[in-house]
């Protein structure tokens, strides 16, 4: 079984920053790709950012120039350090990630539990 477990999330002031983890646990044979997700109250869950295995990063325009993902496969985790944060970003995070697990042939899509991010104006 592999697992996907977030922390991080938190309250902050607009402007201030979080940094968000994901660590990925199991038979793992390949981690392809790793990212965030967002959902709001009432919104549809939305791309945050990504980043391949060949570290090719992919922004939500919303966020670009303030967040940061990156990854650091030899603990299996991805980051998203969030900057200037508004009260926009508010939302459950969700850790996405695309693994290949021991006997299989192929990624399977992982999802995290959710971490909340609460920005006050």
């Amino acid at each position: 079984q592999v697992q996907l477990v977030e922390s991080g999330g938190g309250l902050v002031q607009a402007g201030g920053s979080l940094r968000l983890s994901c660590a990925a646990s199991g038979s793992i044979v390949s981690i392809y790709v790793m990212g965030w997700y967002r959902q709001a109250p009432g919104k549809q869950r939305e791309l945050v950012a990504k980043i391949t295995s060949g570290s090719t990063t992919n922004y939500a325009d919303s966020v670009k120039g303030r967040f940061a993902v990156s990854r650091d496969d030899a603990k299996n985790t991805v980051y998203l350090q969030m900057n200037s944060l508004r009260p926009e970003d508010t939302a459950v995070y969700y850790c996405n990630s695309v693994i290949r697990p021991a006997n299989w042939d192929a990624g399977v899509t992982y999802w995290g539990q959710g971490t909340q991010v609460t920005v006050s104006s």
